[in-house]
């Protein structure tokens, strides 16, 4: 019971609150530096505070090194204010302030803590260059009758260089301000009403006063209090209706100047003080002289401290009733600039005439009352000296001042002397808490010994004060007024020590005594690791007696942990120390503590915690009863009473016990009521399960063997009336302390009844029993496994806690659910390990079934013989409602099991690489995840597994063309054959459709195939979309897409799938590309639509996909019955969010010809992108009507384009479809000699390609575009590229051959010229002597430099012009000119030969 600091709130981001405060610290940061996980918002030590302080050159020391301190500590360099019952904090520096509202959050270890999080932040200057000085939060108090104790409200004052002082809501809204005078606010201090201790103590009125260069300003706090709540509810009414007026009553203020002091730093208002006769004429002779006059009764006076420079502290009295309060006319600010844009925009609310007007009234100041003078009486003088800092005590009669000389002076203040000095604390903060003693704690067991043996004596009050030295980041604990340090922490050099010195505001004599509220006396803010610390003292360090009784007690106590912690090799020795040491302790508080600190050790073994638990007891029992502590005897009676559980346990444990009873499965199909077949399937269910389930392994360190440690189990275990309870502990202890009592027992190694007998005498209730049992059962499930034996343990376990008492109550009704039985039941739904858990629901269900059919025996045994009644209780099982809920489990455990198996099995898929999102686990399974899951939640886990697996889709249709297949009359010899069949095939892909098949014969409903499919393909698009880059998730997704056989699921899907994933991201593309009228390049592409170039194209050529999909699934629809969704009967209980397939069929139909204009967009942008088209505009290919109707809701009808399209647009389209054609073509038969079969095409990055020339003259239908303009570019193109054969097959389709033969005419005349005139042969140049004149003009005339293959065979060409002569009619123009071609061609051809 010593000194100590406690964190009792932290900060949610403190850095948030410093960069806005201090922008160029951000700026200077090197980036990276306060680079943190924002998860982590708590943990500052590592890398988010003083990782910049490394970065800074190493200054030598110095006091006037400024720029240094603000870098390392700027909470030093800010105003800062913290209210007293902790439900605000400002932080304030210059014009700027941060408000900081506390919230209830989990930390990063799950434990819920009080977080202050940034409520408000923003400028609060009016006035040009008007900067923040001082700053009070101070709560306000209800006036409402039930209130609990909390405050109302928190108001936020701020005293500003300008002089006005204003006040603000925890919103950060404006409700008034003051300029009470025209010099800058020094210091803002509160006082609040406190009940007297004693009668010779004058009541002090609340009160705020206000520091000045040369004057005090007190403001009465009852008017205070008036004037606030009546403007806050004017701002509200404000809010409501705009027009409310309500003028709050003025403020009471009184004003003293402040007269023969140089400087003034701080003030203290003691309050109102009556002197004593003698005092008084002291007083008077000082002032008057020998022959003064006195007053029958002394005068009331102020007084008011204040430290600065001559006099270094000035005391001042300012009579009661010698000047009048002065009224101040309250200026609302709810008008001001500062105030929200809600009332802003409530213009005129209060009643102002107009805006001008408004602004006028602003720009006055108001008046400023003149200050009364107030002379100092005496002082401290010493001119060398300045003061720093004042802090009144609690009680007002002591006062700490600091100063610049690293000196603290405690000052008496009725004396006005100064009666002690501290020195070596440079730039302290100080404080003060005031303890009240403990009347409960002060008695000790003999009540001679306490100079205050009525336990109805007074409380008394201790006074500590607290100085915190930033230069040696020390916290230090005084007791006052001459006594020694009682603690002293290490804190850091940058915190700050925060003091209000009062409480909660409004509250009277009356009021104050029924409240009491959770005040911090004091608090030191640490930025560094982001937490508000307050320092607990206990009452008893102000005891100064040398034989006090309590401190002799906590000596006892020290030196008792002194011993705990050595290491002494004679334990007698320790053991008879310790008890000499606990029994000579006086009081009962710290007996206990001692005794909790033995028990705790983990050094003493437990043969001495039982003796010093038993010597302590025995002691106590044999003293009086009246000095005996009723609460230190229960507590002794508890621990031994757990001391001998813990013995009597372990020697069970400890005996050498074995079952020799041979264990068969035929036992083990008797004990769990099962057939022979019935028990195969489920051996063969589990040793599937247990193959591939290899992470079902859950080791404990310290209970491997079911050994628990002493200290550890007094730890989990606590008594109350009487009764045995398991504290709150986390699963893993639940476990550990399970294991002591159970594992020995479930390996047949310790005697069940024994232990059964024995936990159920100690005091724990046969739930409490089931509970940990279960919890051993469903943890250990690989031991279990590997072990069958211990199902017999189980069952003869789970048998005798069934006949305890309270177990089963008598009088359950076969027709309703035993509570024993559904605790069971719960927790085998709840587990993840579902081989355990089918096992106990087996066990249980045997079990509950013998129970159930003795209960029934009974019942009829007056008429049924004997003989008769053992056959009826082994052949026949009593019906009861529990049953039914067992055999509901049972298939729900069983289908669970298969599930869990399937997803846990892999495949050795030949995938090129995994990413990151399917290497991550699958949650594992249990029958309460699939019952939450919904209808979808079977599907959905399933399409996870296929996800991570990354199968074909066709792998699920093999697994269903299996179940087809299947001899539907055989069904479970089927089951059986193929799981056994699976155990002995490696696991490859050829196991996967069996494990498939046999999870499809579980779930007929759930994983049809339509449903599978759906599921599949919106986890793939799921996944896609978290990582836009993995553009082979959406392909497969589309895969999916296609296999869903029901045109009405289909539509559903594509349908949200376009809604969801795509639109944006299309449109984003759409926008992109027709902004830079080319295909984008990689970072526009990141940038603008979040992925690569490469992944776009994939993206745009899958939507593409996916639109033509929806058109097909919206013609065949309504051929189709929308699908009936059933479950199977054991799931159809499921609750939880609606399923995929569900949403899909509640999609609206499609516009058809929306669809189809979407499409024609996205063929359009994937060309672009596929072939890098360049100066091509997508959007300026369509009217208006046709680029409006992009993006809107497919279900939507739309205006689109229709009639005649204007000729620039159908010339601009057909230039774009000539272009996608030659890139088409280019793309594919771009290699000038084909060499290599494989360099004719190059292959696009994600899946097939399109047949493009196909898709063109189809874009050119719909955009009314010539199909035969396409067509013959398409023949003529593939003749450019030499690839004749090709271009024949294609000249079939081309409608108008004569045009077609012109073109090819021409690129015959460029071979030739190229063949003739660039070859610069001797024959060549022989052979275009001897032609026509006409021809060789025509051929000069040719540019073979347009073909792209000119290395065309002459015979190819010889086909080629035999072709043109074919298709043009004899009466055209240019037949001649082909006819010398022709002759041309064989006299080439000829030498060749």
């Amino acid at each position: 019971m010593a000194c100590s600091i406690v964190q009792f709130c932290y900060f949610q981001d403190l850095q948030a609150a410093r960069d806005f405060l201090f922008p160029h610290l951000r700026e200077e940061i090197p980036s990276g530096a306060l680079r943190r996980d924002p998860s982590k918002s708590t943990d500052w030590e590592d890398d988010g505070w003083g990782a910049w302080e490394e970065t800074e050159p190493q200054e030598p020391e110095e006091e006037g090194n400024t720029s240094k301190t603000q870098k390392t500590s700027w909470l030093q360099d800010c105003v800062l204010s913290l209210s007293p019952t902790n439900d605000l904090m400002v932080i304030a520096r210059e014009q700027k302030a941060v408000f900081l509202v506390p919230k209830w959050k989990y930390s990063d270890k799950g434990k819920e803590e009080m977080q202050f999080a940034v409520g408000w932040s923003g400028s609060l200057n009016v006035e040009e260059g008007e900067c923040v000085t001082s700053a009070l939060c101070i709560p306000l108090a209800s006036q409402k009758r039930s209130s609990t104790g909390r405050p109302d409200w928190t108001c936020i004052v701020v005293g500003f260089t300008s002089g006005y002082v204003r006040f603000y809501t925890e919103n950060g809204v404006l409700l008034l301000a003051q300029l009470l005078n025209e010099d800058p606010v020094l210091q803002l201090k509160c006082r609040t009403y406190e009940i007297p201790r004693h009668p010779g103590v004058t009541e002090q009125n609340e009160e705020l006063s206000i520091l000045y260069p040369a004057a005090i300003v007190t403001i009465d706090g009852f008017s205070l209090f008036q004037s606030l709540r009546a403007c806050r509810n004017q701002v509200a009414k404000a809010a409501a209706s705009g027009n409310e007026n309500i003028q709050p009553p003025p403020l009471a203020y009184k004003k003293w100047g402040l007269q023969d002091i140089d400087t003034i730093i701080d003030h203290a208002s003691v309050g109102i003080m009556t002197l004593s006769p003698f005092d008084q004429m002291k007083t008077a002779s000082n002032i008057g002289g020998f022959n003064a006059a006195i007053k029958n009764s002394p005068p009331a006076m102020s007084q008011y401290i204040t430290v600065g420079s001559n006099p270094f502290t000035g005391f001042f009295y300012a009579l009661e009733g010698s000047t009048q309060p002065l009224l101040s006319h309250v200026a609302l600010a709810v008008a001001s600039k500062l105030t929200s844009a809600l009332f802003n925009a409530a213009s005129g609310w209060l009643g102002w005439k107009s805006k001008h007007e408004e602004e006028a009234v602003q720009k006055q100041k108001p008046k400023v009352e003149p200050a009364t003078p107030l002379a100092v009486r005496f002082g401290l003088p010493d001119s060398r000296r300045h003061g720093e800092s004042i802090c009144l005590s609690p009680c007002n009669t002591l006062a700490a001042v600091t100063d610049d000389f690293g000196r603290v002076i405690l000052l008496d203040v009725a004396r006005g002397i100064a009666i002690r000095m501290w020195k070596g604390y440079r730039d302290a903060q100080i404080g003060w808490i005031q303890i009240v003693e403990d009347l409960h704690e002060r008695v000790p067991e003999k009540a001679d010994f306490s100079p205050f043996g009525n336990s109805q004596g007074p409380s008394r009050v201790a006074q500590f004060l607290v100085i915190y030295a930033p230069r040696r980041g020390i916290l230090e604990v005084w007791s006052t007024q001459q006594g020694p340090r009682v603690g002293a922490f290490n804190v850091g050099k940058h915190c700050r020590l925060l003091y209000p010195g009062y409480k909660i505001m409004g509250l009277n004599n009356v009021t104050s005594q029924s409240w009491q509220p959770q005040t911090y006396q004091i608090c030191l803010v640490d930025p560094v690791s982001g937490s508000v610390k307050t320092v607990n003292v206990p009452f008893h360090l102000a005891l100064s007696d040398k034989k006090s009784e309590r401190a002799k007690d906590m000596h006892l106590v020290k030196k008792l942990a002194a011993l705990l912690k050595t290491k002494s090799p004679n334990l007698d020795l320790v053991e008879t120390e310790i008890k000499e040491l606990i029994l000579d302790i006086k009081y009962p508080a710290t007996k206990k503590q001692a005794l909790e600190s033995i028990l705790a050790s983990e050094r003493l073994p437990f043969s001495c915690l039982r003796n010093i638990t038993q010597t302590l007891m025995d002691t106590l029992k044999n003293q009086e009863l009246e000095s005996v502590d009723e609460g230190l005897l229960q507590f002794c009676a508890n621990k031994l009473k757990l001391l001998q559980l813990y013995e009597s346990v372990s020697q069970l444990n400890s005996l050498d016990f074995h079952l020799d009873t041979p264990f068969s499965d035929n036992d083990l199909a008797v004990l769990l009521r099962l057939d022979e077949k019935e028990l195969l399937k489920l051996q063969a269910l589990l040793e599937k399960y247990k193959q591939e389930n290899t992470r079902t392994n859950v080791r404990f360190s310290d209970d491997e063997d079911g050994v628990l440690p002493v200290k550890t189990f007094l730890e989990y275990l606590e008594y109350e009336k009487d009764v045995l309870n398991v504290k709150k502990i986390s699963e893993e202890e639940y476990v550990a302390l399970g294991s002591f009592f159970f594992w020995k027992c479930l390996h047949g190694e310790s005697s069940t009844e024994d232990m059964c007998h024995t936990l159920e005498s100690a005091g724990l209730s046969p739930q409490l029993l089931l509970s940990l049992l279960l919890s051993v059962w469903l943890s250990k499930e690989k031991d279990i496994l590997d072990k069958p034996q211990s199902v017999c343990c189980l069952h003869t376990m789970l048998s005798l806690l069934s006949k305890m008492k309270v177990a089963i109550d008598e009088t359950w009704d076969s027709q309703s659910v035993s509570p024993w039985w559904q605790q069971m039941r719960t927790a085998c739904i709840q587990s993840e390990n579902n081989g355990a858990a089918l096992l106990s629901a087996h066990v249980g269900h045997s079990v509950a079934a013998q129970i159930s059919n003795n209960m029934t025996e009974k019942k009829f045994s007056q008429t049924v013989l004997g003989a008769d009644s053992e056959a009826l209780t082994d052949s026949w099982e009593a019906l009861s409602l529990d049953t039914e809920y067992w055999k509901l489990l049972l298939k729900q455990l069983e289908d669970c099991l298969i599930l869990q198996t399937l997803l846990h099995s892999k495949g050795n898929t030949q995938t090129s690489k995994v990413s990151s999102l399917q290497a991550e686990p699958l949650p594992r399974l249990s029958v309460k995840k699939l019952l939450e899951g919904g209808k979808g939640g079977i599907a959905d886990s399933v399409a996870k597994w296929i996800f991570k697996q990354d199968f074909n889709p066709e792998v699920l249709k093999l697994a269903n063309e299996e179940r087809d297949a299947e001899n539907p009359d055989e069904p479970k010899e089927g089951v059986n054959r193929g799981f056994l069949e699976v155990s002995e095939v490696e696991m490859d892909l050829g196991a996967i459709p069996d494990l498939l098949h046999l999870a499809y014969e579980q779930f007929p409903c759930s994983l049809e195939l339509d449903v599978l499919h759906a599921h599949c393909c919106w986890e793939y698009v799921v996944q896609w979309n978290k990582d836009p880059e993995e553009a082979r998730f959406f392909v497969r997704s589309i895969e999916h897409l296609k296999h869903i056989f029901n045109a009405h699921v289909q539509n559903g899907i594509a349908l949200m799938m376009w809604n969801t994933f795509l639109v944006k991201r299309f449109s984003a593309a759409t926008y992109l590309m027709d902004k830079v009228g080319k295909s984008p390049k990689d970072r526009l592409c990141r940038r603008d639509v979040g992925m690569s170039d490469t992944a776009m194209t994939s993206f745009l050529g899958s939507c593409l996909d996916l639109l033509q999909i929806l058109m097909e699934a919206d013609v065949s629809r309504d051929e189709i019955q929308v699908p009936v969704l059933d479950t199977e009967d054991a799931w159809l209980s499921v609750e939880g969010p609606i399923s995929i397939v569900e949403l899909a069929l509640e999609q609206k139909h499609i516009h058809y010809p929306l669809v189809e204009h979407h499409s024609i967009l996205c063929s359009i942008l994937y060309a672009v992108m596929r072939f890098s088209l360049k100066t091509v505009k997508p959007l300026s290919l369509f009217d208006s009507k046709g680029k409006n109707a992009f993006f809107k809701d497919l279900t939507s009808i739309q205006l689109l384009p229709s009639g005649e399209m204007d000729p620039n647009f159908i010339s601009v389209r057909q230039q774009f479809l000539l272009k996608v054609v030659s890139a088409a073509v280019q793309a594919q038969h771009s290699a000038t000699k084909v060499k290599d079969p494989t360099e004719e095409a190059t292959p696009t990055p994600f899946g097939k390609d399109q047949d493009w020339p196909a898709l063109a003259v189809d874009l050119a239908h719909h955009l009314q575009v010539s199909e035969d303009v396409v067509r013959r570019h398409y023949v003529g193109e593939l003749y450019n590229y030499g690839v004749d054969h090709l271009g024949e097959e294609a000249i079939l389709q081309v409608h108008d051959k004569e045009v077609l033969a012109s073109q090819l005419l021409v690129l015959t005349g460029q071979r030739l010229a190229h063949a003739l005139l660039h070859t610069q042969t001797k024959e060549g140049m022989e052979l275009l002597a001897r032609l026509p004149p006409t021809l060789c003009t025509w051929l000069k005339a040719m540019d073979p430099q347009d073909l792209q293959n000119t290395e065309v065979p002459i015979a190819t060409t010889a086909k080629l012009v035999n072709k043109v002569i074919e298709l043009l009619p004899e009466k055209h123009g240019q037949y001649g000119l082909a006819l010398h071609l022709v002759e041309a061609v064989e006299a080439i051809s000829l030498p060749s030969l």
